[in-house]
């Protein structure tokens, strides 16, 4: 079966660091876009970052901008989300994002797979 196990979560004081990991198994990584999402109590779940499949493009929310780094090591089917210089408004439930657009019997069709998403708190 599917399964995204995240880690690495944790409280840390404002200006730390963490290091996310996603842990995928029961399908093929390698064939998959990977996100990084985040929730804070009381707002919308927002899209951080995500990766291409072959790992070559990488996309950044604004507000995470050159302090959060998403990378994947397919042959570990592990996606990485590398958290620097954090910030109170960076306290939320992060979830990582398994996506896949493909065809099938002529029509699209959409592969999504999510975990269960890690606590990461962030003290002023």
């Amino acid at each position: 079966h599917v399964d995204l196990t995240e880690s690495g979560g944790g409280l840390v004081e404002s200006g730390g660091s963490l290091r996310l990991a996603c842990e995928a198994s029961g399908f093929t990584f390698s064939d998959f876009v990977m996100s990084w999402y985040r929730q804070a109590p009381g707002k919308r779940r927002e899209l951080v970052a995500s990766i291409t499949a072959d790992g070559r493009i990488a996309n950044y929310t604004d507000a995470v901008k050159g302090r959060f780094t998403i990378s994947r090591d397919n042959a570990r089917s592990t996606v990485f989300l590398q958290m620097n210089n954090l910030k109170p408004e960076d306290t939320a439930d992060y979830r990582c994002n398994a996506e896949a657009r493909t065809v099938v019997d002529g029509r699209p069709r959409i592969w999504e797979f999510w975990g269960l998403g890690t606590q990461v708190s962030v003290s002023s």
